[in-house]
């Protein structure tokens, strides 16, 4: 499949697509054969007892749901150096990592030539229908993309993120220019080692090939914004760098520096022209639009976490689109978005039915006129084919990778139906939960209490620049506190009805009656200083994270303690909520 790259053809690309969801249950029954016959000599496979049976019911009686706990001691055999079939038929060559910023720690997962496939299919599906909808010519794209080192593991395997796996295969480059994807940078700046460095470097090879720029890219809608945010402070220094012909004493490393010196030549023209439209901007309003005028999107994974961060980058994109990228995971890829001109918030993602097979469980607010189940059984999964639209589902996982009916840990809704195959919205992490008594919040249910304390800050002006949350059980009875950085200085009345409007704005039934009967503490904000989720991203970095893959994790959890030591110690104000 990667040799075809290299031949992109955009409409049998897309009649593929349609064939292949049209058949999707026939797809998925092959799909999961295939993934059986392949890896029936695994060890994992073995000790269930399939004895060579690959029919859907077969594989659901005798193989159990799963999440990464019980797989972790397979996956550190491999990692360790067994190269035995343990989880796979061939043996797994590659490991990656998680982003580790929902548990604190990044996970081990199985990466291998199969799970490059279905990701560069991904890709050009998504493209083929981007493509067809916003017509890319044979320009550049300015790609905030990092790459963070690989390692290796006690038994020598290459493990890196998901990402870095990514942009260090071989095949990927080729792939990328196939589908117009052609970075401004050089791969120097991609790989370098600092990503301040990497990240000034990005921005000014941008700037230099700013007529050719034709859209912006980053893994996560949070990268693009911080690129931008770290532009308004830097863009007189890359004028002068661009003025003169040399590049800022701020790059240090020598592989950096001496390919982005080879672009660099003092153009003092280029340089009054950015000054002057700098200059010109309301508060950085359509900023993206006057450095890049022949920009046609900004993309990147906008849906879940990053929804926070549409308001500002709308504000630097102006009338540009903000295009959703893909549905994935570490694990592995799910669906790819093929309504391109769907705004992020309404992204649907149609998944791919011969990359995996998928079931799906049903969420029990779903299930109507069951018998009562004492027991609290959870529901049985149902097929690709068989999900019911308008309702929410645990995503189950089983790739070519060694994920056995996996648990993904996201809960998705279905929108609608492309052809026979479920187009899916992200909703939210099913273990990402702020839980004391009998309520249960998700990280959906803090977004939307925040956008609501935003409105109230932004009555002076100012804004959310980032949050995320803890349940506070050192006290009796727990209670909710959120962190909030803010963008300048709210009143003291202001605060303390924000702190207010957030404690009303948890609409969970469990958490209200429970704040009520005083089961749960009154909600406490704490306003952090200035800087401080950026010190959590620099942690994570230091963890040997890519910058390509970080999220702001929106429930610190116990244990995640030195994030959490991170935002206490940066506490600045602190109010408790007087809501009930």
């Amino acid at each position: 499949m990667l040799e075809k790259m290299a031949d992109f053809n955009q409409e049998k690309v897309i009649e593929e697509f349609e064939a292949t969801t049209k058949a999707a249950e026939r797809v998925q029954i092959d799909t999961l054969k295939k993934i059986l016959e392949e890896n029936g000599s695994a060890e994992y496979l073995q000790n269930l007892g399939l004895n060579g049976r690959t029919d859907p019911e077969s594989f659901k009686n005798c193989v159990p749901l799963v999440t990464h706990k019980e797989l972790e001691p397979y996956i550190r055999r491999i990692a360790d150096g067994d190269s035995s079939p343990i989880l796979t038929g061939k043996p797994i060559t590659t490991i990656s990592l998680s982003s580790g910023t929902t548990q604190g720690k990044p996970k081990f997962v199985p990466f291998n030539d199969e799970l490059m496939d279905s990701t560069m299919q991904i890709y050009r599906t998504s493209f083929a229908f981007r493509n067809k909808e916003f017509p890319l010519g044979n320009g550049k794209s300015l790609q905030f993309v990092y790459s963070s080192k690989q390692f290796k593991t006690k038994g020598g395997l290459p493990a890196g993120t998901a990402t870095t796996n990514l942009f260090r295969n071989s095949q990927f480059k080729m792939s990328m220019k196939a589908i117009k994807s052609q970075p401004c940078s050089p791969d120097e700046v991609i790989f370098g080692p600092d990503f301040p460095q990497s990240l000034y470097c990005h921005l000014l090879c941008g700037l230099i090939f700013r007529d050719e720029v034709e859209f912006i890219f980053s893994t996560f809608a949070h990268s693009i914004m911080h690129a931008f945010k770290t532009f308004e402070l830097v863009w007189e220094e890359l004028c002068t760098d661009i003025r003169e012909g040399v590049l800022s004493s701020r790059v240090t490393d020598p592989s950096v520096r001496t390919a982005v010196s080879k672009l660099l030549k003092p153009n003092p023209e280029l340089a009054d022209l950015i000054s002057n439209k700098c200059s010109g901007l309301s508060n950085w309003y359509r900023l993206v639009p006057e450095l890049f005028p022949n920009a046609k999107y900004i993309y990147g994974i906008m849906t879940g976490s990053m929804e926070p961060y549409l308001k500002k980058l709308r504000h630097y994109a102006g009338e540009l689109p903000l295009l959703s990228a893909d549905y994935g995971a570490s694990e592995g890829w799910i669906g790819a978005n093929v309504n391109p001109k769907l705004p992020p918030e309404l992204a649907t993602f149609a998944i791919l039915p011969n990359i995996g097979f998928f079931e799906f469980i049903p969420l029990r607010e779903n299930i109507e006129d069951q018998e009562p189940n004492f027991l609290c059984m959870e529901p049985k999964p149902v097929g690709l084919t068989e999900v019911k639209i308008g309702e929410d589902y645990e995503i189950i996982v089983t790739n070519f990778a060694g994920l056995y009916r996996y648990r993904l840990g996201d809960v998705v809704r279905v929108m609608g139906f492309h052809n026979s195959t479920p187009e899916l919205k992200f909703v939210c992490r099913s273990n990402l939960l702020l839980n004391i008594n009998i309520d249960k919040t998700t990280e959906k249910d803090l977004q939307l209490a925040v956008e609501e304390a935003g409105k109230v800050l932004g009555e002076e002006k100012v804004e959310v620049v980032d949050f995320t949350s803890h349940v506070e059980s050192s006290t009796e009875p727990g209670h909710y506190v959120v962190f909030l950085e803010i963008s300048g200085e709210a009143s003291e009345e202001v605060l303390k009805e924000c702190c207010n409007c957030l404690d009303r704005s948890f609409l969970d039934a469990g958490y209200v009656s429970s704040r009520k009967v005083k089961a749960i503490g009154a909600l406490e904000l704490r306003v952090v200083r200035r800087g401080t989720f950026q010190k959590i991203l620099y942690h994570y970095l230091g963890l040997g994270g890519a910058v390509s893959q970080f999220k702001t994790p929106r429930c610190v959890g116990p244990t995640n303690n030195l994030v959490l030591q991170i935002l206490c110690g940066n506490v600045v104000k602190s109010y408790f909520s007087v809501a009930f």
